[in-house]
């Protein structure tokens, strides 16, 4: 399958959003974690990033990453691109203590505060996402 980075941003977005507040904290906190990624792979690829053109996956291996890894890599697709100034990112990466082998964890490791956090990191490349389609920078 194609993938779709903007698509799947919004549908973990709003999964994650639904089970935090069902109080589905393991799985709300992996999601969070993937709309993330998925919006900055998204925004990456407007910035220049490459992708296959059958599969979409990224073509540089050190693309190919997760949220907590993911916000670095992102500054350097966006920094230095005359559009991508007013795209940066909080300077403290709030998926530094995420992983997605997290996934495997047991739920009683994740509670409210937690996963908050995540979805404030989440939440801010939501709204990324937001500006870039007004300004047409996505469509």
């Amino acid at each position: 399958m194609q993938a779709d980075f903007l698509d799947a941003h919004e549908r973990h977005w709003n999964d994650a959003e639904k089970l935090f507040s069902a109080g589905r904290y393991a799985n709300a906190d992996h999601l969070y974690g993937m709309a993330a990624e998925c919006g900055l792979k998204r925004l990456m690829m407007r910035f220049g990033m490459m992708v296959d053109s059958g599969t979409g996956s990224p073509t540089d291996r050190g693309d190919r990453i997760h949220a907590n890894n993911i916000w670095a890599r992102f500054e350097s697709y966006r920094s230095g691109k005359v559009e991508g100034v007013d795209y940066g990112l909080p300077t403290l990466n709030p998926f530094n203590n995420w992983d997605v082998g997290d996934r495997y964890a047991h739920q009683s490791n994740f509670n409210h505060a937690g996963v908050q956090i995540h979805q404030a990191g989440a939440a801010a490349i939501c709204e990324l996402i937001k500006k870039a389609q007004r300004e047409g920078l996505l469509v």
